[in-house]
């Protein structure tokens, strides 16, 4: 029997990459799980798969459903994500769009399920949030900015409802060999491809997490060190990154 035996489990932006791995490996464990993803088509053939709900449409808007579908969520992983690319004169709706899908949908996403939680005094919350917010990732302000606000908010989960039952987890990784990276372009493959990992590896590193109460999941180890840089010496760390910025821009 897997440690999620009977437990009603939602991914969002579950079609393939991190958030199909992430179903994938709960529906190993016994869950009852149910997939989410923008593209009807990809929804349909991973549930398929896995012998899932499929749960196609805006993630913002999906947490009503999947307790409609499941009857209980357990675990909500907000794995949806909007990797938006620019600097600070980046259009208004990439800033509103890249918002709504890092961070709000986390937001509405709890305001459905934290009462059936706290009434049980049990749940989790799966964040999704990348070693960018963390740390940043050039040229993607939308992006870096966003993911810090996901990562705010898990922390804010956490701290206020860990005494009721709430686990609360923030997966940070780097590079992972999706589609995600292959969209960060050449940014992307000067700071992350060079030591991307599978979807697979996440799954592993937030399985690990969860079997050891943490709330900050590093599928990248080195990230804590750089973290770390960036909290005791930060203009060491944005000299650091300044000069991967002008490496990029002279690439």
């Amino acid at each position: 029997m897997g440690a999620f035996e009977g437990q009603g489990v939602v991914v969002t932006g579950a079609g393939g990459g991190i958030g199909a791995a992430l179903a994938e490996r709960f529906a190993a464990e016994g869950a009852r799980v149910a997939v989410n993803d923008l593209d009807p088509a990809r929804t349909a053939e991973v549930a398929g798969r896995l012998g899932a709900v499929p749960l196609p449409g805006d993630a913002s808007a999906i947490a009503g459903a999947a307790l409609e579908a499941l009857g209980t969520v357990d675990v909500y992983c907000a794995n949806a994500g909007l990797a938006s690319p620019g600097d600070a004169f980046a259009d208004e709706d990439v800033w509103a769009a890249a918002w709504d899908t890092n961070v709000m949908a986390h937001v509405r996403a709890a305001r459905t399920l934290l009462p059936h939680w706290l009434e049980r005094g049990a749940g989790r919350f799966v964040s999704t949030v990348s070693a960018a917010g963390l740390l940043t990732m050039i040229g993607a302000a939308p992006y870096s900015v966003t993911k810090h606000g996901a990562l705010a908010f898990a922390e804010w989960l956490s701290l206020t409802y860990r005494h009721r039952g709430l686990d609360v987890h923030a997966i940070c990784p780097q590079g992972v060999r999706t589609d995600m990276l292959t969209a960060a372009g050449s940014a992307g493959e000067l700071v992350l491809a060079p030591t991307a990992i599978e979807p697979g590896d996440v799954a592993d590193a937030l399985f690990t997490g969860m079997a050891e109460g943490r709330f900050l999941i590093l599928p990248h180890p080195e990230v804590a060190g750089y973290y770390a840089t960036r909290a005791s010496d930060p203009d060491r760390w944005l000299g650091s990154m300044n000069h991967l910025q002008r490496k990029w821009e002279g690439a």
